[in-house]
């Protein structure tokens, strides 16, 4: 079939299978290009699928020859429609992975539950013995609790006020004022439920119960904090408060595994087009810009370059890894530069619909957008008929 994006409010409903490995071929090549890292051996990447964990997935294996599993839950394709790109960039991992002679099997599932939970130790049990490394990455706006059997769904409002800025339809280019009202009720508990660190306390108790974590085991969850611009939906609203509980996790996490020496740790990730990134009011315009300035200074990174760096420069030195004074791993270290924050100030109050395409990059956010669900791509012919019906190998 001629796959093409087809796009329902700020999601795409298509993906395409050549570009989607394309993607994933992209990344493999530039932790290929920067040479080995002495990291981790046998990783387990929780939401392995897309964005900052799939980049994770392929670090690992393609920096430190590591053998991994990867948790996601993705939809897989059926005969006239494709699967959901996560499906198409596993599949492509695990291709190139057992081409290279690495270990890569994953499972396809809500992490949140039980029985994955059950499925994974079974499968480290059987397959590798012990995990070194565990990446937390999930990213979803709902979770079934299970214990509770509750449905909770995390919602991203402002915390005692309403908030009122500019935003920006990245299709179209026009820039408008939003008003988002503040939360109520149970809206922070519900957000806090969803994506704070109980599910990733969850993972790591399991699977220190069931003897799974080697000697000094490490695990990193992602987190972001963002500007002064952002602050108001973001970082003090009602995702901030559980990114508040998922840095303090880290802490919790780390006392439990003071039997074997073993640590997390939250990363403090930079600001990047994903598909939740995109539906939130407001993150679109400051990305824009953000995106012309770093890129001008050359300091601009994607998902890989970020977790690339984050293993070479932070987690896998041989010397202590640096924090800050919160205990967090800063690789949203340039992107938080005062200098480069200033220019974003200066340019937000300038930025209208007019003027946009000049003094952001809303191209290049366009093209990012569109790369995740693998179209764009140098090398693809968008016009051949692809192959909906990928399989993964270790999924039957």
């Amino acid at each position: 079939m001629i796959i093409e994006p087809r796009m329902r409010g700020f999601i795409c409903t298509t993906s395409h299978p050549k570009g989607c490995e394309q993607n994933v071929k992209n990344q493999i090549e530039y932790i290929q290009s920067k040479g080995k890292i002495a990291g981790a051996k046998k990783v387990l990447v929780i939401g392995a699928s897309t964005g900052f964990g799939l980049a994770s997935r392929i670090t690992s294996a393609f920096g430190s020859d590591a053998a991994t599993i990867g948790i996601f839950f993705e939809k897989a394709p059926s005969e006239g429609k494709t699967a959901s790109p996560g499906w198409y960039n596993s599949a492509a991992f695990e291709t190139a992975a057992h081409h290279a002679g690495l270990y890569a099997k994953s499972i396809n599932g809500d992490a949140f539950s039980n029985e994955i939970k059950q499925q994974t130790i079974d499968l480290i049990k059987a397959d590798l013995g012990q995990i070194d490394l565990i990446i937390y990455s999930l990213a979803s706006p709902v979770r079934l609790h299970p214990t509770t059997g509750v449905l909770h769904r995390s919602v991203l409002k402002p915390i005692g006020e309403k908030f009122t800025n500019n935003t920006v339809d990245f299709h179209s280019g026009k820039v408008t004022e939003i008003t988002i009202e503040p939360c109520s009720g149970d809206d922070i508990e519900n957000t806090v439920t969803v994506m704070g660190g109980e599910d990733w306390s969850m993972w790591m108790n399991a699977l220190k119960d069931a003897d799974l974590l080697a000697p000094g085991a490490t695990t990193v969850a992602y987190s972001y904090i963002g500007s002064a611009l952002t602050e108001a939906v973001y970082r003090n609203g009602t995702i901030g408060r559980a990114k508040d509980h998922l840095e303090a996790t880290a802490f919790s996490i780390t006392d439990s595994l003071a039997a074997i020496n073993g640590k997390a740790y939250v990363s403090v990730n930079k600001a990047l087009v994903t598909q939740a990134s995109s539906a939130i009011p407001v993150i679109p315009l400051y990305i824009s810009l953000l995106y012309k300035i770093m890129k001008a200074e050359g300091t601009h990174e994607g998902c890989i370059e970020q977790i690339q760096r984050l293993y070479a420069q932070r987690l896998f030195t041989g010397n202590e890894v640096p924090v800050d004074e919160k205990g967090r791993i800063r690789v949203d270290d340039w992107e938080m530069n005062a200098a480069v924050q200033a220019q974003v100030a200066a340019l937000w109050k300038q930025a209208n619909t007019e003027n946009l395409a000049e003094l952001g990059d809303l191209e290049g956010y366009r093209k990012d957008f569109y790369n995740l669900f693998g179209f764009g791509f140098d090398g693809v012919d968008y016009t051949a008929d692809a192959n909906e019906l990928v399989g993964i190998e270790s999924i039957k």
